[in-house]
C-alpha cells in the first residue's frame, strides 16, 4: 500500500489514521482484492478466445469505418481501422470487430470464457473478504434489474464496459491462464512448491495466435510501444484497457477532476516466447492506457535486471520529490500542520477500521455498477500523452498510443 502498515500494528496516531481515512484515493482498501473496475479493451484477448471457440475464422475481416451500426443504431469504435481481422482488433484494439462478432456468437458463450479465465471469480486465499465482480449476461440482468438483455448491453460488454467489473487480482490471473494455457491459481505463500495446474481446454494454436497478437501490442504495429522492454533477447505481450467512468458529457475522461478521469489498464506476460512473470496495472482516474504499461514495463525490466529497474526508478523518485517514505512523511507533515489539532481519534480496534472500508468498498462498487445501464461510448484514448515521462531512463521507440 501507500502507507507503512507496521503504523498499525504499532497503533497508529489519530492524525495519521485521520490522514488516509480522508484521502479521496482511499488508500485503506485493499484494491488488489476488493477494488472492482470495468475491465476496458484488457478483456479483448480473452474475448477472441470466444470467438475461435464458437468457430470464428480469425482471417475473416470487417471494415470498420469508425463504428458499427447494429439493429437501427450506430456505434461508435475510438478510431477508424479500414479492413480488420482478428489479431488486428487485439493490437489496434478496433471496437468495431468486437461489437460485430459479439453480436454474432451472443454474450453468453462470451461471459462463459470469461469465467474460465477467472473473471467474477472468488479466489481459495487465506483472506477474510474479496469481492468477485460482475460477468455480465442476459440471465444476471434480468434477476439483477428485472429487464431483458438489450444489443447496447453486448455492444458495452464487447469492449469491456457496461456492467462488466473485475479486480486487478482477477485481470493478472486472466493474463496468466492467456500465458500460459493452464488453470492457474492465485497463492500467498511460497515455501512450498505449487502443485501443477490443470490445462485450459484450449487448442494449442488458438492459444499461440492470441499470445502473437498481444505481443504485438507491444512489440509491433499495436497501441503500446512505449511498453519495449530495454533487452534485446527479452519481450511483454499486454493488452492496453481505457475504463470510463463517467458519461462523455461529464468528462472527456483524460482532464478535469481526478475523480472523473478514465481508469488506465494494463495486463501483461512476459518473456513472450516462455511467460515467466504476469499481472495487470490499474492505476485508478490515470487517464488511460499510457499511465499503466509503463509501469508494467519498469516492473519487468527490475525483474529481469534488479539494477536497472532501481536506476530507473531512483529516477522517477527525482521528479517526484523523494522516496515513498519521505513523501508520505511531507503529506503528513502538510496535514498535521493544516488539521493536527481538528483530527477525531483513531478507533481503538482493527475491526473498526475493517468494518468501515468494507462498507465503503461495497458502496463503491454498486456506484461504479451504474454507468452499465447507459451506453458507453468508446474513448479516443491518446494514453501516451498520460504516460510518465520515462523515456530518458528507459529507451523505447514510441509507437501508437491509443487503447
Amino acid at each position: 500500500p501507500s502507507f507503512d502498515p507496521n503504523s498499525f500494528s504499532d497503533g497508529i496516531g489519530s492524525v495519521e489514521y485521520a490522514m488516509l481515512r480522508d484521502d479521496p484515493r482511499v488508500p485503506l482498501r485493499n484494491k488488489v482484492l476488493k477494488g472492482l473496475y470495468p475491465p476496458g479493451s484488457t478483456v479483448k484477448p480473452m474475448h477472441c478466445m470466444a470467438f475461435l471457440r464458437a468457430g470464428i475464422d480469425p482471417n475473416e475481416t470487417i471494415s470498420c469505418g469508425g463504428g458499427r451500426r447494429i439493429g437501427n443504431r450506430f456505434f461508435n469504435c475510438w478510431s477508424n481501422h479500414g479492413t480488420v481481422d482478428m489479431a488486428k482488433a487485439i493490437y489496434q484494439s478496433c471496437d468495431s470487430y468486437f461489437y460485430h462478432f459479439a453480436q454474432q456468437i451472443g454474450f453468453d458463450k462470451v461471459a462463459a470464457m470469461a469465467r474460465e479465465l477467472g473473471l467474477g471469480q472468488e479466489f481459495k486465499l487465506p483472506v477474510i473478504s474479496q469481492f468477485y465482480g460482475t460477468v455480465p449476461n442476459p440471465d444476471w440482468k434480468f434477476n439483477k434489474f428485472g429487464r431483458e438483455w438489450e444489443p447496447f448491453d453486448t455492444v458495452n460488454a464487447s469492449i469491456g464496459q457496461g456492467y462488466y467489473l473485475t479486480s486487478p487480482l482477477q485481470l493478472a490471473v486472466m493474463a496468466t491462464r492467456l500465458a500460459t494455457g493452464r488453470h492457474v491459481e492465485p497463492r500467498l505463500t511460497m515455501n512450498t512448491k505449487p502443485k501443477g495446474f490443470d490445462q485450459v481446454e484450449f487448442p494449442d494454436e488458438q492459444v499461440q495466435f492470441v499470445r502473437q497478437a498481444m505481443s504485438d501490442v507491444v512489440n509491433g504495429p499495436g497501441t503500446a510501444g512505449r511498453g519495449r522492454l530495454p533487452f534485446p533477447d527479452i519481450q511483454m505481450a499486454g493488452k492496453t484497457g481505457t475504463a470510463q467512468v463517467v458519461s462523455l458529457s461529464v468528462s472527456n475522461g483524460k482532464t478535469g477532476p481526478w475523480k472523473y478521469r478514465d481508469h488506465g489498464l494494463f495486463v501483461f506476460f512476459a518473456p513472450v516466447d516462455k511467460p515467466r512473470y504476469a499481472g495487470a496495472v490499474v492505476i485508478e482516474h490515470g487517464g488511460g492506457s499510457g499511465a499503466a504499461y509503463p509501469i508494467a514495463r519498469d516492473v519487468m525490466t527490475f525483474m529481469f535486471d534488479p539494477a536497472k529497474g532501481m536506476e530507473a526508478l531512483r529516477g522517477f523518485e527525482k521528479q517526484w520529490g523523494g522516496t515513498a517514505q519521505q513523501r508520505l512523511d511531507q503529506r503528513y507533515a502538510a496535514y498535521a500542520a493544516e488539521r493536527g489539532a481538528e483530527v477525531t481519534p483513531s478507533p481503538r480496534r482493527d475491526e473498526d477500521v475493517f468494518d468501515r472500508v468494507e462498507a465503503e468498498a461495497r458502496l463503491a462498487a454498486e456506484q461504479t455498477q451504474e454507468i452499465g445501464q447507459e451506453f458507453v461510448a468508446p474513448r479516443d484514448d491518446a494514453g501516451a500523452a498520460n504516460a510518465p515521462s520515462t523515456d530518458a531512463l528507459t529507451p523505447v521507440t514510441e509507437r501508437g498510443a491509443q487503447e
